[in-house]
């Protein structure tokens, strides 16, 4: 029996008239979903207030990792609200325990991690630490890269919307070429040829803006909001040893890579790095707000007493959660779930590209995937028109799907980690019907 079952038009009555009052009292600048309510979810499925059932491939936006509403994580936050909300830089159990918890699961090479509340204050917080330690300015980011809507964090980012109208971003930022190889500038044959020619790159790019006061580094496994792009195999690390040999600190952003999205605990061990710092956010509490930066003992003791805190970071009930979601996600081996449910689901998506017309590149790792649609294959041409009627068809099919993409015609395919094999064959039913229905 179907899981999806949508019975109203979208939106139905109901989510017609909150959206109509939300709109009235709360700036509209979110961006483009579909007109649904949602009410409640459990797992993988998520209900709207006028009781329609969806399968959910965003996970919020790759927050949700052990699925919505995990009895487990939520019998742990309400066990927590009921002690104590809040302790500011006062320790807790469960601050204490949390800590031992995250640091339990660091690679090896990582000694200490501290709490913060969100993805954005990470970026924040590892900018500062790259430049107290050097005591240079510089920070090298990537064209497409993402990194938050904060100051430092969107002027490192290589998109263009979160700095767009506010004036100059932060001096000493330096963007270089990230491999994109479906639109590899240099018309590359392979994947090996795109990656060296964005190597060599670097040093121009350096000599090109730096003043001699480079600090660090800061990249992430994959580009998630210019479209899920992956860099070729071998990419990352011959970056890390460029970074080496200039001496720059190296931070990876797994803000949305970890946790298992990728197949594995930590996206950036699959390619055999070993950061200097490193930024976690959503899946750590999988819809409770926390977060954590974490690193090398050398690199976070560059702080005095003082000089790093957050209002609300290792609160609590955040903390719980970040116990909570650790032992899910152990007891129920759900990086390991992620790479055989994300084969399925790839393997199925392939098949599909074959009778589409307009799905152009399918690129992805584990349960992180991006569906590129373009106007014609030869061509390339973008279609972001085509991903907005995607958006919307899927949902009335009983789909949830978001967009991504530096020319917003990728869908994105993250669903949670928990996804059953029936789950994962239903969506993709539908995923194949709407790309098919397309024109």
């Amino acid at each position: 029996m179907p899981i999806a079952n949508v019975r109203t038009p979208i939106p139905g009555p109901k989510s017609k008239k909150l959206i109509e009052r939300w709109l009235k009292v709360e700036a509209d600048s979110t961006g483009y979903q579909a007109p649904v309510v949602w009410d409640k979810g459990r797992g993988v499925t998520v209900t709207d207030v006028d009781g329609n059932n969806y399968l959910d491939w965003t996970s919020g936006v790759l927050v949700t990792n052990v699925g919505h509403a995990h009895s487990h994580l939520v019998k742990a936050l309400q066990e927590a609200t009921g002690k104590l909300l809040n302790n500011y830089e006062c320790p807790s159990l469960y601050r204490v325990l949390a800590a031992e918890k995250l640091v339990g699961v660091l690679p090896p090479h990582m000694e200490k991690c501290f709490f913060l509340s969100t993805g954005s204050e990470t970026v924040e917080a590892a900018i500062r630490i790259m430049k107290r330690k050097t005591g240079n300015f510089e920070i090298i980011g990537f064209h497409g890269g993402f990194h938050g809507r904060t100051y430092a964090a969107a002027s490192v980012g290589g998109l263009a919307g979160p700095k767009r109208g506010y004036g100059p971003a932060m001096p000493g930022c330096i963007r270089a070429p990230f491999p994109y190889f479906y639109r590899c500038p240099f018309g590359s044959k392979t994947e090996e040829e795109c990656a060296a020619k964005h190597i060599e790159l670097l040093d121009d790019t350096v000599r090109a803006n730096s003043v001699d006061s480079l600090a660090g580094l800061i990249v992430e496994p994959y580009q998630g909001a210019a479209g899920f792009i992956f860099p070729p195999k071998g990419y990352l690390k011959r970056l890390e040893d460029w970074a080496r040999d200039k001496g720059l600190l190296f931070t990876v952003d797994e803000v949305q890579s970890s946790y298992g999205r990728m197949g594995t605990q930590w996206g950036h061990t699959l390619e055999g790095l070993e950061p200097d710092l490193m930024c976690i956010g959503k899946g750590i509490g999988s819809g409770y707000p926390v977060a954590a930066i974490a690193g090398r003992d050398e690199v976070l003791g560059c702080l005095g007493k003082g000089e790093m805190s957050s209002t609300a970071g290792g609160n609590p009930v955040g903390s719980a959660a970040v116990i909570a979601v650790l032992e899910i996600m152990e007891k129920e081996n759900l990086a390991e779930n992620a790479r055989h449910m994300g084969d399925l689901i790839i393997e199925r998506l392939r098949a599909t590209q074959e009778k589409s017309k307009h799905l152009g590149d399918i690129r992805g790792r584990g349960l992180v995937m991006g569906l590129e649609l373009v106007k014609h294959k030869k061509t390339k041409e973008p279609a972001p028109d085509l991903v907005r009627q995607a958006i919307d068809r899927c949902a009335q099919n009983g789909l949830l799907i978001g967009s991504v993409g530096i020319f917003g015609n990728v869908i994105r395919v993250a669903p949670p980690l928990v996804i059953t094999q029936a789950e994962a064959h239903e969506s993709c039913d539908i995923m194949e019907k709407v790309l098919l229905s397309l024109e």
